[in-house]
């Protein structure tokens, strides 16, 4: 497996891992696909350059995806991003979220990152032991946060501070 930068030749796959949670999942809180100009801009929306889209490349494609967000437009914010990680259904369990994760951890700072925030449904415990198992710790849960397939659902907020060792 090959973690390389994304390319708008990527969107295809991207976004067909991304709508199977869109449409049938509550790891994003997305209700509605993305057309071909959204998800262009999507991928375009970096402000500064500073937000990285990677991939996961085997041998059967695009096994998974990640990527740093500006967390707030308020300048004082500006070393503080979100990420996202999304695994193809059959490449899940294998390694692909970690070896994504890792990847923006190592570009983070390359970027200017010090902090780096995720989001994740209370209900999905692979993204929470993901996550946890990368460094970050949980630093709050919002209740009754979001509302998708007629679940109320809340989200534990994770927080990964880089120290320089990283």
């Amino acid at each position: 497996m090959i973690v390389r930068a994304a390319t708008e030749a990527d969107l295809p796959a991207i976004f067909e891992i991304y709508d199977e949670q869109v449409l049938h999942g509550t790891s994003t809180f997305d209700t509605v696909p993305k057309n071909e100009a959204q998800r262009l801009e999507w991928f375009h929306a970096n402000p500064g350059g500073r937000y990285p889209i990677v991939v996961a490349e085997e041998g059967s494609g695009i096994a998974g995806w990640a990527r740093l967000y500006q967390w707030s437009p308020r300048p004082a914010y500006d070393r503080t991003a979100e990420n996202a990680v999304y695994v193809r259904i059959d490449a899940r369990g294998r390694g692909v979220g970690r070896q994504l994760l890792a990847e923006l951890l190592r570009l983070a700072p390359e970027h200017d990152v010090l902090t780096i925030i995720a989001r994740i449904v209370d209900g999905n415990p692979a993204s929470l032991a993901l996550h946890e198992a990368a460094g970050f710790t949980r630093i709050g849960l919002m209740r009754r946060a979001g509302e998708k397939h007629g679940l109320v659902l809340d989200v534990w907020m994770l927080q990964r501070v880089l120290d320089g060792d990283d």
